[in-house]
């Protein structure tokens, strides 16, 4: 994982069908003064990803359309995929098999639900700054 750009505020993906979960993360790393966007399945983070070039992709994996195992691969490959982008699978899928497929499908970090806000903003802070 390379250093991100400095120069422009930090920009965070964050992909879940649970709308209320995916805004209500995305309210909270507004405050933190990230620039966020959200999507709501596998096909509109690709989308996105696409127009936003984030630096971070929070990325749930079981999802309608494309689930986040797809949706990573695709981020990952691509006219659009970008070595640098991080992506974080935020599942309740918590079995050793479910890592290894994240892994396996180019995520950098997985996290189990519900994540700890500290433990969240920890990861950001070593990531991002």
């Amino acid at each position: 994982m390379n250093a991100p750009d400095t120069s422009r505020p930090q920009r965070i993906l964050v992909v879940d069908d649970n709308r209320d979960g995916a805004d209500t993360l995305a309210m909270l790393l507004e405050f933190l003064n990230y620039e966020v966007r959200t999507a709501y399945d596998g096909q509109q983070a690709v989308e996105q990803a696409a127009a936003f070039a984030p630096d971070l992709v929070i990325l749930d994996i079981n999802m309608p359309v494309m689930d986040g195992y797809e949706a990573a691969k695709t981020l990952r490959g691509g006219e659009h995929g970008r070595a640098r982008m991080v992506l974080v699978a935020l599942t309740a899928v918590a079995t050793p098999e479910a890592k290894d497929k994240a892994m396996q499908a180019g995520f950098d970090i997985y996290l189990r639900k519900p994540v700890d806000g500290g433990e969240l903003t920890g990861l950001l802070d070593r990531i991002l700054h």
